[in-house]
């Protein structure tokens, strides 16, 4: 077993009563602080609120700025465990030199082009991804241009820096750095971008594809080039097929130690993945076994 993770599991072992009372109780008073993805957020708020009731720690969880807002406060000091939706990237460990990021995946999610109900209704299921680079570089504006409702497109954007738009600018360009600089009004985290896409005329947005919901917005399938049609679907993901898929992190400055090992070991167990498939994610265990 690696240092790191042998430090998680023997401070971890409070959470099951294999350790001495004494670690356990040096754990209370300690704030662990917690920020970044508002895609990791669903799993760790829970499991968070599980650890307050049942060891009483005291854990405090944000969502400022998403994947880079957690990555930038653990690299300044301000928070015990980042989480984040993208890599650490080198760019990452260069901007904070002094910072041993260790990150820790927790399990996979995709990220699925959503559009309004109004889109989906008329007929616009799929895109290319020819299709979505003509509409993210503004060659593309109106839905009948790929099939749909004679209906302006109206495209939300995801902050770049947040791992959602990462994966999705990678699928499209390549690496996130060569996609164009574009104007499109920004959304930030996931419920905002929902909630956007459902009320607005033939919106389109990058969304993680567990909020989806079938009813106010609507995942598209990526036609491949050879016409086959790829949905976001747990098989897909998992054989590598869908081509917006990402790992999801908790990150830490060097190896877990105290309420953050607690934390960590949680949501590897089998009560913290269960949390992480309860909310449309693939669990450890679902990657290893394809």
């Amino acid at each position: 077993m690696n240092p790191g993770r042998q430090a998680i599991v023997s401070l971890a072992a409070c959470l099951i009563g294999l350790a001495v009372l004494s670690p356990c109780a040096r754990l209370e008073g300690q704030v662990l602080k917690v920020n970044g993805s508002t895609t990791v957020n669903l799993p760790a708020a829970e499991a968070a609120e599980i650890l307050r009731s049942e060891k009483g720690m005291q854990i405090q969880i944000d969502t400022l700025g998403g994947s880079s807002g957690g990555i930038s406060m653990l690299g300044d000091g301000r928070v015990e465990v980042g989480m984040t939706s993208k890599p650490v990237s080198d760019g990452d460990r260069a901007h904070y030199p002094q910072v041993d990021f260790h990150p820790v995946s927790i399990g996979e999610d995709a990220v699925a082009l959503i559009v309004s109900r109004d889109v989906w209704d008329g007929g616009v299921h799929s895109l290319t991804a020819e299709q979505m680079r003509g509409i993210y570089e503004g060659r593309i504006t109106n839905w009948n241009e790929v099939g749909g409702p004679a209906l302006r497109i109206a495209f939300f954007n995801k902050e770049p820096g947040r791992g959602t738009w990462e994966v999705f600018a990678h699928w499209l360009y390549g690496n996130s750095k060569e996609a164009p600089q574009v104007s499109f009004a920004e959304v930030g985290g996931n419920e905002e971008t929902r909630n956007k896409v459902a009320s607005t005329r033939g919106a389109l947005s990058q969304l993680s594809s567990s909020w989806v919901d079938g009813n106010r917005v609507y995942a598209l399938a990526i036609q491949s080039f050879d016409g086959e049609l790829i949905e976001p679907l747990p098989e897909n993901i998992v054989s590598g097929k869908y081509p917006m898929s990402r790992p999801l992190f908790v990150v830490t400055n060097g190896p877990a130690r105290g309420p953050a090992a607690v934390f960590i070991e949680f949501l590897l167990s089998p009560r913290g993945q269960e949390l992480v498939r309860k909310h449309g994610y693939l669990s450890l265990a679902q990657l290893q076994s394809s």
